[in-house]
C-alpha cells in the first residue's frame, strides 16, 4: 500500500481497526498486562511522595523505620510486578506475530496460482518477515505503553499539582510546548517509515529474483547492473528512514530540552519560594523527582505512538494478504455430489469442451475454444511452436487457471462439481523447470505421497535409473536436495519418480526429459510407455523425438488445436508438424526413428 507523495499518515479509527483485529484474540491477557502496567506505575508515582516523608521525618526527628520499609516494598513490589508485565507483553507479542505468519503462509499455499504469481515472491516473504515484527510491539506493547504513559502523565501532573501549584503551572507550560511539537511532527515520522517499509518489500522481492537467477546475471556480466537496480531501493529506503530519524531526532531534543527548561525554572522558582517560606525544602525535593521522571512518560508517549504507527502500516500490508483469491472459497461453494456410478471405460478421464482462458480480464486469450479428451489409458503428446498455449492447458487441467469460456470435465463430470483437492488427487505433475521444496531427497519424493515405504521409493529410484546414485550419496535419501548435490537432470528424475510414486490416473509431463542424457531418455520412455499401457500420459514436448511414438499427438497453434492424429499422418497432413520435425532434423519415415 503505497503512500502517495505529500500524503501524511494518520492513526485514525478504521487503521486502528485493523492493528485491533490482530490483537482481539489476546484482549484478556493484553487487560492483564495493563493492569501491571499501572500498579507499577503507581508504585513508582508514589516513590516521591514516600521521599518526602523520609525528609520530613529527618527535619521532625520522626522514626524513619516507616518510610524506609515503604520505599523498600515499594522497591520489590515495584520490580517484580514490572516482571512480569514486560514478560507479559513479550510472550504475548511473539503470539501475535506467530499467529500472524502462520495465517499467511496459509493463506498463501492455499490462495490460486493466479493470485500468488501476481506478486514478485520476496514481496510476499517480506510481509512473513519484516513487516510481521513492526506488528509485535505495535499490537501488544504499544496500546499498553501508550495508556500507561497518559496515566503516568497525568498522575505526576496530579502529584504536582499537591505539592505546589505554582512550580505546577511552570512545568504545564513547558509540557504544553512540547505535546503541541510533537503532534506537528509525528505525522511525518509514520509517512517516513511508511515509505521506507515499501521499498525495503520491492528490495526483497527484486533481490529474490535476482538471486534465482544468479546464473543468467553472471553470464551476462551484469552482476554491477543488477546491484545497482536492487541497491536502487535501498538507498531509497534508507532516505525515508533517514528522514523519519531527523525528525524522531528534532523531537527528542525539543522534549529534552524543554524538560530540562522546566527543571531549571522549577529550581528557580522553588528556590524563591523556599525562600518566601511558602514551600518547604522536602515539597520542592519531591516536585523535582516528579519533574526529573516527567522525561518516562513522555518518552513512552512518543515511542509508542511510532510503534504503533509504524505497525499500522505493517497491519494494513499484512492484511492486504487477506484479499487474495483462495481455491478453498471455490471449494466451498462446490455442491455435495450425489453418489455417481462408475464411468464407462470409453468415457475420457478428461475432457476439455470449447475452453477459452486468459491470465487476465483484460489480457488477450492464451487459448481459444479448445476442445481435447484425454482417453483412460494411452499417451497423448501436445507440441507446438512457443507460445501455442500448450503450458496453459496443463495449468487449466490442473486448475491452477480458470477457463471464461466453455468447460472441463473429470470422469464426464465438470470441474464445479469437484473440488481442487479431488481433481489433483488423480493426478501427478512434473514441471519442465523441475524446481524443488526445501528438504532432502526422501521429503521431495514424498511430497504427494507421505506413507510410502523406503521399497516404494526405491521402485519408483530404479525406474528413472537413479538408486545407483542416491545409494552412493553419503546421507542416501536424507540428502538434503540442493544444486550442489544433484544436478539438474537428476533433479528432473527425482520430479518424476515422485509422480510415478503417486500412481496417478493422469501423468503430466511438461518436456520432462529436456535435461536428460539419451540414455537416461530411453529409459524414462520407458516408463512413459509402461504407464500408458495402465492409464493416462499426457506430454507436453518441445523434443519431438519423446512423442513419436505417442498413440495420439495434438498441435497447437496460436492457442488453437491445429491438428491431431499420429506421427505418420500428421506428416503426411500438416504443414506446421513437419516444420516442427525438419527443425529438429528428425526423420519422416516413423520406421527410421
Amino acid at each position: 500500500m503505497t503512500v502517495p507523495k505529500g500524503t501524511s499518515r494518520t492513526v485514525s479509527v478504521p487503521r486502528l481497526r485493523i492493528l485491533w483485529s490482530f490483537a482481539r484474540p489476546h484482549k484478556g491477557a493484553l487487560a492483564l498486562a495493563l493492569v501491571l502496567a499501572l500498579v507499577g506505575s503507581g508504585m513508582g508515582l508514589a516513590t516521591p511522595m514516600v521521599t518526602k516523608g523520609v525528609l520530613d521525618a529527618l527535619g521532625g526527628s520522626a522514626s524513619l523505620r516507616g518510610p524506609l520499609l515503604a520505599l523498600l516494598f515499594l522497591l520489590v513490589v515495584g520490580s517484580a510486578v514490572t516482571y512480569w508485565q514486560w514478560t507479559l507483553i513479550g510472550a504475548l507479542g511473539e503470539r501475535v506475530v506467530l499467529r500472524a505468519r502462520e495465517s499467511m503462509v496459509r493463506r498463501f499455499l492455499r490462495a490460486t496460482v493466479t493470485a500468488v504469481t501476481r506478486r514478485p515472491p520476496g514481496e510476499l516473504v517480506t510481509r512473513v518477515t519484516s513487516d510481521t515484527v513492526l506488528l509485535h510491539q505495535a499490537a501488544t506493547g504499544a496500546p499498553v505503553g501508550l495508556i500507561n504513559a497518559v496515566v503516568m502523565l497525568v498522575g505526576t501532573l496530579a502529584l504536582m499539582a499537591v505539592l505546589d501549584l505554582v512550580l505546577l503551572g511552570t512545568v504545564a507550560a513547558a509540557v504544553l510546548v512540547v505535546g503541541v511539537l510533537f503532534a506537528v511532527l509525528m505525522p511525518g515520522i509514520a509517512t517516513a517509515q511508511q515509505r521506507a517499509q515499501d521499498h525495503l518489500g520491492r528490495l526483497g522481492g527484486n533481490l529474490e529474483g535476482a538471486l534465482r537467477a544468479i546464473r543468467t546475471v553472471k553470464a551476462g556480466r551484469a552482476e554491477d547492473r543488477t546491484a545497482e537496480r536492487i541497491v536502487a531501493d535501498a538507498r531509497t529506503s534508507a532516505e525515508h528512514g533517514v528522514r523519519a530519524v531527523r525528525r524522531e531526532a528534532l523531537a527528542w531534543t525539543i522534549a529534552l530540552a524543554g524538560i530540562q527548561l522546566a527543571i531549571i525554572l522549577v529550581l528557580g522558582v522553588g528556590a524563591w519560594r523556599v525562600a518566601e517560606g511558602t514551600l518547604e525544602v522536602s515539597g520542592l525535593i519531591a516536585f523535582l523527582l516528579y519533574a526529573f521522571g516527567l522525561m518516562d512518560p513522555i518518552s513512552e508517549l512518543s515511542q509508542n505512538v511510532t510503534a504503533l504507527q509504524s505497525g499500522i502500516a505493517a497491519a494494513e500490508r499484512i492484511r492486504e494478504t487477506d484479499d487474495l483469491e483462495s481455491e478453498a472459497d471455490d471449494d466451498a461453494r462446490v455442491p455435495v455430489p450425489a453418489r455417481a456410478a462408475a464411468p464407462a471405460d470409453d468415457t475420457p478421464v478428461l475432457e476439455l469442451r470449447d475452453v477459452t482462458a486468459a491470465y487476465g480480464p483484460d489480457a488477450e486469450p492464451a487459448v481459444r475454444g479448445v476442445g481435447l479428451a484425454i482417453p483412460r489409458r494411452g499417451h497423448t503428446a501436445i507440441v507446438g511452436p512457443s507460445g501455442a498455449g500448450k503450458t496453459t492447458l496443463f495449468s487449466l487441467v490442473l486448475r491452477f487457471l480458470e477457463p471464461t469460456g466453455g468447460e472441463l470435465l473429470l470422469d464426464g463430470r465438470p470441474y464445479r462439481e469437484h473440488t481442487h483437492d479431488e481433481i489433483r488427487a488423480r493426478l501427478a505433475y512434473v514441471e519442465q523447470d523441475t524446481p524443488v521444496v526445501p528438504g532432502t531427497i526422501r521429503d521431495n519424493l514424498l511430497l504427494a505421497r507421505p506413507d510410502a515405504t523406503d521399497a516404494e521409493l526405491r521402485r519408483v529410484l530404479r525406474e528413472v535409473r537413479l538408486a545407483e546414485k542416491i545409494d552412493a550419496l553419503d546421507e542416501g535419501l536424507d540428502t538434503p536436495l540442493s544444486g550442489a548435490a544433484v544436478s539438474g537432470g537428476e533433479r528432473q528424475r527425482i520430479a518424476l519418480a515422485r509422480a510415478l510414486l503417486r500412481t496417478p490416473d493422469v501423468l503430466l509431463l511438461d518436456e520432462a526429459t529436456a535435461q536428460l542424457d539419451g540414455l537416461t531418455e530411453a529409459a524414462v520412455q520407458e516408463c512413459v510407455r509402461a504407464r500408458a499401457a495402465g492409464g493416462a500420459v499426457v506430454t507436453i514436448a518441445h523434443r519431438l523425438s519423446t512423442v513419436i511414438d505417442a498413440d495420439t499427438i495434438v498441435v497447437m497453434e496460436a492457442g488453437r488445436v491445429r491438428a491431431r492424429g499420429s506421427h505418420a499422418e500428421l506428416l503426411a497432413t500438416d504443414e506446421l508438424y513437419r516444420e516442427l520435425v525438419e527443425a529438429l532434423r528428425i526423420a519422416a519415415d516413423p520406421q527410421s526413428v
